[in-house]
């Protein structure tokens, strides 16, 4: 995924002066392409986040379309300051290419791990997030970034993830996609969790069970109408997403629900990452397996709420 919107960045870079893009300590050989043929509006600033936010705001003022490109914590937790007062408050055009959102970096612990952004960052005026499925997702909503007002955060996978969205119609910025429709429960995703959520729903229809899923690439704005039309259908709600669930995709979704009161009165289930740091070094499906995100612990909270569980 990361691969694929970098590619995109200079595809869109070759055909608009106004693009350039910033890393911090990414490597040799990223984007060599891109530095070859645009040097000018290439920098590598090295392990300085804050500075390279503060930078990048400075160029977006002038009327520069800045893409920024590291992990994932070190712009959420590192450079949250200058998230909220060089780029949120000033409501420039800078984007935000997150590598490793959720446990990616599980083999490297808790200190690389993305836990928290789309709860913190939710929480921002101004700032639009992503969180695509898969590759062919993030390419088409690239494009959409360009002359996206404002700032946006996009919250890449680890690349390589399955490829879930072909059939889907092209994506709008702040619109949700509804990915399989069902009668007896809803499941809300978000990035990878689209893919446990497909596999969930194959799983529960051999037994009986019809799941509606809408997936949001967009966390912010959130399409709560497009949930609360789907809510109004079925008898549950799950929300599925890597992040914890305090405060990110679930904490919409509650909110939203709780606000609107639903004739039906659906049961809500919020699955992610409980309040604890994630303490096991190991591989990302395995962590989303021992906190419940995996298709065969979706499904058994699916039976559980709609009663038809062991």
């Amino acid at each position: 995924m990361r691969k694929t919107s970098l590619d995109c960045v200079h595809a869109l870079a070759k055909n608009d002066q106004r693009i350039i893009f910033m890393g911090s300590d990414l490597g040799v050989g990223t984007l060599k392409g891109f530095k070859a043929d645009m040097p000018e509006r290439f920098f590598m600033e090295g392990i300085s986040e804050q500075n390279v936010l503060g930078m990048a705001a400075g160029l977006a003022l002038e009327g520069r379309i800045v893409y920024v490109n590291t992990i994932a914590t070190f712009l959420a937790r590192r450079a949250f300051e200058q998230i909220v007062l060089d780029l949120c408050l000033h409501d420039v055009k800078v984007r935000l290419i997150a590598n490793g959102g959720g446990m990616v970096y599980a083999p490297l612990g808790p200190t690389h791990m993305a836990v928290e952004d789309l709860s913190a960052l939710r929480s921002i005026p101004n700032l639009t997030i992503l969180a695509p499925a898969d590759a062919v997702e993030m390419a088409r909503l690239m494009p959409l970034t360009v002359d996206h007002p404002g700032p946006v955060y996009i919250r890449l996978g680890k690349g390589y993830d399955p490829v879930v969205t072909e059939g889907h119609p092209l994506p709008a910025i702040g619109r949700a996609v509804l990915a399989r429709q069902g009668e007896d429960i809803l499941f809300v995703t978000t990035g990878v969790t689209l893919q446990q959520a497909l596999l969930a729903a194959e799983e529960l229809s051999g037994q009986g069970v019809s799941a509606t899923i809408l997936h949001l690439h967009t966390v912010k704005p959130f399409d709560a109408a497009a949930v609360l039309r789907e809510a109004a259908r079925v008898r549950a709600v799950v929300s599925i997403e890597e992040n914890t669930i305090l405060g990110g995709l679930g904490g919409a979704v509650a909110e939203v629900l709780a606000e609107a009161g639903l004739p039906n009165h659906p049961r809500l289930k919020r699955l992610g990452i409980p309040d604890v740091f994630p303490d096991q070094y190991g591989s990302q499906a395995g962590l989303m397996a021992r906190y419940g995100m995996d298709a065969a612990a979706i499904s058994a909270q699916a039976l559980a709420l709609l009663g038809k569980g062991a």
